[in-house]
């Protein structure tokens, strides 16, 4: 079997890493959740053996919506800082730990204010400022409303002004905009730098080594490497895709991460799993260990701030709206 390529068996990597798990340090694990009255949630790109202790693993909408509706009032937040930032602003009476606070994702700065201001004087009412969820709390503050790569679509088709300034990730706005030819998207020059650099050449070299899988791209991705996809959705929306799919092959065109939950969820199917030669990985959601998110734990370590404010307020109101438009649609 070749290193890109992954049977979802129980022999595959990512389910080995995540079974080598002790049993003592899940119990560990355990013992400190209930003693700090805490829940772990981990985004699907991180290392399997992270989503092995998690008690919710999903993607941004997902642990977004779930973080306001928990209990606990200690969230381990398994991800990158824009996402235990959002935590923390959704949730401001509760604790929120990272297990590592330096873990970020450089699309989240890609926004001049100065483009913000300028198609806000350019349209004004009649423009509506989407925020990808990814991005800091200060760029969520100049915005109207968030969304992630689950809703973007729904969300704009839903927004009344018909100019929508689509930040920062480019290709996720090109894609929205694509789907949504009433609107006039205006794009920023943002961009995730791991969905940037797949490779047109190594995914048709992919192709061609298994000309009978399907190709499940996000939408992160640049245009010319989604014209080559079957399929077009967010993380979640891959794995639901590949699991409901009556076909056995996939060429998947997101970060690799996504294997444990792809191989986990279809252990029993048969099915094969390929990346392009050079796998994309995140380095941000790589430096989140099990290790970390123990010693996050034990210690209490990797706190999450948001000074109050304007802007804090501004931020949480954007998300807010996420949420409710996406019930409304």
């Amino acid at each position: 079997m070749a290193a890109n390529d992954i049977a979802a068996s129980s022999a595959t990597p990512a389910l080995a890493r995540a079974a080598s798990v002790p049993e003592d340090l899940r119990n560990h694990i355990e013992r400190l959740k209930r003693e700090r009255d805490a829940v772990i949630l981990a985004h699907y790109y991180v290392a399997p053996e992270v989503q092995a202790v998690a008690d919710y693993v999903g993607d941004s909408f997902y642990l977004a919506k779930l973080a306001k509706s928990l209990p606990q009032t200690t969230i381990v937040l398994a991800g990158v800082e824009f996402m235990g930032e959002s935590a923390k602003l959704l949730n401001p009476e509760k604790t929120v730990l990272l297990p590592e606070p330096q873990a970020d994702c450089p699309m989240a700065h890609m926004v001049e204010k100065a483009a913000v201001a300028a198609a806000r004087e350019a349209y004004g009412d009649d423009l509506s400022v989407v925020c990808y969820v990814n991005s800091t709390v200060e760029i969520k503050s100049w915005s109207d409303v968030c969304v992630t790569s689950s809703n973007a679509v729904k969300i704009v088709s839903g927004l009344p002004q018909r100019h929508i300034l689509f930040i920062p990730d480019r290709n996720l706005g090109r894609f929205v905009a694509e789907q949504c030819p009433d609107k006039h998207i205006i794009l920023n020059p943002g961009f995730c730098p791991r969905h940037q650099d797949v490779s047109l050449e190594e995914l048709l070299e992919a192709k061609a080594a298994h000309p009978a899988a399907l190709v499940l791209a996000h939408p992160e991705c640049t245009a010319r490497v989604l014209a080559e996809a079957d399929f077009i959705g967010s993380t979640a929306e891959i794995i639901d895709f590949a699991e409901a799919s009556d076909a056995g092959e996939f060429i998947v065109v997101t970060v690799d991460g996504v294997a444990y939950e792809l191989e986990r969820r279809c252990a029993r199917m048969g099915k094969r799993f390929h990346f392009t030669r050079t796998r994309p990985t995140c380095e941000g959601m790589e430096s989140v260990t099990l290790a970390k998110v123990v010693s996050c734990l034990e210690t209490a370590s990797g706190a999450v701030e948001i000074a109050r404010g304007e802007a804090a307020a501004s931020a949480q109101r954007t998300l807010d709206r996420m949420l409710e438009c996406a019930a409304r649609v």
